[in-house]
């Protein structure tokens, strides 16, 4: 079950990044146009954070059964030396629960704001503090020490 989690929870970072990444342009833009905010800008902001709880109950699950968390726990003392451990262990977690929670109040505020552009701005402004700390704490490819692969196979 560990394998095709990661592997769901690796596709799904993609799918975050996606959305995070079209709501911040589409806010942007809605901005500098001063364009209505819609239904589909609504639903966008909802989908968003759907797609995003299903990544925290997905990486909340692969948290709980992941081997090297385990390590973590049951080796604090050694394990909180070792980079590579020590991200998964409790990193990697803390960041994108963060993220998340700031995501989240983003699009409640979001939601609650009287005008349009009050909208807009509200969410550039959270849904970009939520992405940076998004990107700060994936397991990127290129990363020296906590390096993982693009996509995982199923």
């Amino acid at each position: 079950m560990y394998l095709p989690l990661l592997a769901l929870h690796s596709a799904t970072r993609w799918l975050v990044l996606l959305f995070v990444i079209i709501v911040l342009i589409r806010s942007f833009w809605a901005l500098l146009t001063k364009s209505q905010y819609t239904k589909a800008d609504n639903s966008l902001r909802a989908i968003t954070a759907s797609v995003l709880h299903i990544q925290l109950l997905l990486g909340t699950w692969l948290y709980i059964i992941s081997p090297v968390v385990k390590y973590f726990w049951q080796n604090f003392k050694q394990a909180v030396h070792m980079r590579e451990i020590r991200f998964f262990g409790m990193e990697h977690i803390f960041m994108m629960l963060l993220a998340i929670i700031i995501l989240t109040i983003g699009s409640a505020k979001a939601k609650r704001q009287a005008t349009d552009q009050l909208k807009f701005k509200t969410q550039l402004m959270w849904f970009g503090i939520g992405l940076l700390l998004i990107l700060s704490s994936v397991p990127w490819a290129f990363s020296p020490l906590t390096h993982r692969p693009w996509l995982r196979a199923f």
